[in-house]
């Protein structure tokens, strides 16, 4: 029987895979990985060229997976076949660490949190604000982008928030946003936003944790630096002034 033709690329693909298989990721660059990802898709054609074509448009893996299919599709070598298994790679590790975070406390695990929120939030293009509704155990019970914004800001309002938060029952919150920029140090309308955010769920009796930005490779924990605590204290100072005045404005009235 006549053997098959080598393809390009042939024994470069296999010890891509053999590698893999190895070690993992463990040393690949980001268009190998990429390339591996392309090979799902075209079995008998090399996917070097096109890995490194789509990793120049978008810049790095993540922008890669972030990519839309039109986008992705714009690409030589690219095609719907390609850009679907590209989006459902990116898919199932959403999924993945998103159910990590559900079954663990994310208050008490802030890694896991911070891998999942990066992931999947650190190659967008503009700001998108992500809620985490949390149960009386502090169990994640649901996940939601609620606002998304421009490549600078994104406008978040308490109500809506406050609202998402009783139509779940949830107990408490944590909140995350990213900055396109990379810088993840917040502004002052973010720090302004999350006071009213806070003060807004205590009013209801609805704990807020945790608020992260994230930036490239790096994230800022308003809880970790006193923000969130000095918030809540702020909140009962106000809420035990507004009393004072109250009781002060009812003494000396007569009984109805």
């Amino acid at each position: 029987m006549k053997k098959a033709k080598e393809y390009k690329g042939e024994g470069h693909r296999q010890r891509l895979r053999d590698k893999f298989l190895a070690s993992g990721l463990t040393g690949f660059h980001d268009y190998e990985v990429i390339e591996l990802l392309l090979t799902l898709g075209m079995p008998r054609k090399d996917c070097k060229d096109a890995a490194k074509a789509v990793l120049d448009k978008f810049g790095t893996l993540p922008g890669v997976l972030e990519a839309s299919v039109k986008d992705l599709c714009a690409v030589d070598g690219i095609g719907p076949k390609n850009s679907f298994g590209i989006k459902l790679i990116k898919s199932v590790a959403d999924r993945y660490l998103e159910k990590k975070v559900i079954a663990k406390d994310p208050v008490n695990n802030s890694k896991a949190l911070f891998d999942y929120l990066y992931h999947v939030m650190s190659a967008k293009d503009r700001e998108c604000f992500k809620v985490l509704f949390l149960d009386a155990k502090n169990r994640v019970i649901a996940v939601d982008d609620l606002f998304y914004g421009t490549l600078t800001a994104s406008s978040v309002y308490p109500r809506e928030v406050v609202r998402a938060a009783l139509d779940r029952s949830a107990a408490a919150l944590i909140f995350a946003h990213n900055h396109p920029s990379g810088d993840p140090a917040p502004s002052e309308a973010d720090i302004s936003i999350t006071r009213q955010l806070v003060h807004a769920c205590l009013t209801m009796g609805i704990i807020v944790h945790e608020h992260i930005v994230i930036g490239d490779k790096q994230y800022f924990s308003f809880a970790d630096q006193g923000h969130i605590a000095q918030m809540h204290r702020e909140f009962q100072k106000n809420t035990l002034s507004s009393k004072s005045v109250n009781d002060g404005s009812n003494e000396g009235s007569d009984p109805a």
